[in-house]
């Protein structure tokens, strides 16, 4: 199989990229050159798929499937697709469950409403910039474009920092701020498991729009934290206390303590999607003790989170230390 991937060395298409070289495809990337590496073998094409003629080197080439992660304009979404329309067979884009309007809902399913999104737009909001992607590509490719809503995504390679920040801050031990219950579910997808299931839809011929995330429910806040401890082997005390406390004290879910939805938030949804789709078209997950080791050894191995390819630097993530302090001291710990 002939794979091009749009960006390539970032978190998700790096997996993907990985992923596909493992198989022994014949694997190309384009991006601007700027960031990253790519493996040994690996064909990589420069170009700026916002500056007029930016595709330029994608002429000539012809792919039996492409994979897309690009979250900005959807206008570069649409000229990218139909520069590759006559010399790509599948088009796969990495979409997101952020497209939803109702993220409250628990239930939602790829026949939800999604954000109004222009395929020709040059900005947007999160939601817009990712629902006007997804229509430029499938007006271009058809039954031929595969659209994957991606939710939380976990893994080695982590460029965002979210379970990269759990570990670190379990490795310094102490007490740790945990936010109860333990048994709040949790749902997310480990980038290995989205990029096999890509690669093997994509190579099938697979079109529509999936959920593509782990089940519901597949694992807890307190499994994930606690696996964190057995992982990191940390001399960390969990701190289980409720989410009003927390709350109260001005800490962010998902900014703050990232990973974290309490019951009840308005955004709640985003770990709680149907997936009935996806799993009936072949989607499998990993254990999450395996994507939370593998995770903590590639983060010794790189030492800190890498940059996001191509994106504005965010700043600080995770609750700062003292802030932290002084919510352990001001509440009690909840039973778990």
């Amino acid at each position: 199989m002939r794979l091009l991937v749009l960006g390539g060395t970032g978190f998700v298409g790096g997996a993907a990229v990985a992923e596909a070289v493992h198989r022994g495809w014949s694997v190309t990337v384009f991006n601007r050159g700027l960031h990253g590496a790519t493996p040994p073998g690996v064909h990589r094409l420069r170009g700026d798929r916002t500056a007029p003629g930016g595709l330029a080197e994608l002429a000539g080439g012809e792919w039996d499937v492409v994979v897309d992660t690009w979250d900005a304009a959807p206008r570069a979404a649409r000229d990218a697709a139909r520069a590759l329309v006559d010399t790509v067979g599948h088009y796969v884009y990495v979409s997101s469950g952020s497209v939803y309007t109702n993220q409250a809902d628990p239930n939602l399913d790829e026949d939800s409403p999604v954000a109004d999104a222009d395929p020709d737009a040059v900005d947007g909001d999160y939601p817009q910039l990712k629902a006007g992607a997804e229509r430029a590509v499938r007006e271009v490719f058809g039954d031929r474009a595969l659209i994957a809503r991606a939710g939380l995504i976990l893994g080695p390679g982590e460029d965002v920092g979210r379970l990269p920040w759990w570990l670190r801050r379990i490795e310094r031990g102490g007490d740790v701020l945990a936010p109860a219950p333990t048994d709040l579910p949790l749902q997310y997808i480990d980038a290995r498991d989205l990029a096999i299931w890509m690669l093997d839809a994509g190579a099938r011929g697979l079109g529509g729009t999936f959920n593509t995330v782990g089940r519901p429910g597949a694992t807890t806040m307190g499994a994930l934290l606690s696996a964190c401890v057995a992982t990191t082997g940390a001399d960390a005390r969990l701190r289980w206390t409720e989410p009003a406390a927390i709350l109260d004290a001005g800490v962010e879910p998902w900014n703050d303590l990232p990973i974290w939805l309490p019951l009840g938030h308005p955004y709640r949804g985003l770990l709680e999607r149907d997936v009935t789709r996806a799993f009936a078209a072949g989607l499998t997950c990993r254990p999450m003790a395996e994507t939370v080791e593998d995770t903590w050894r590639w983060l010794r191995e790189v030492g800190t989170v890498p940059p996001r390819a191509g994106r504005v630097h965010r700043g600080p993530f995770g609750l700062d230390p003292d802030r932290e302090a002084a919510v352990l001291a001001a509440t009690p710990s909840a039973a778990s």
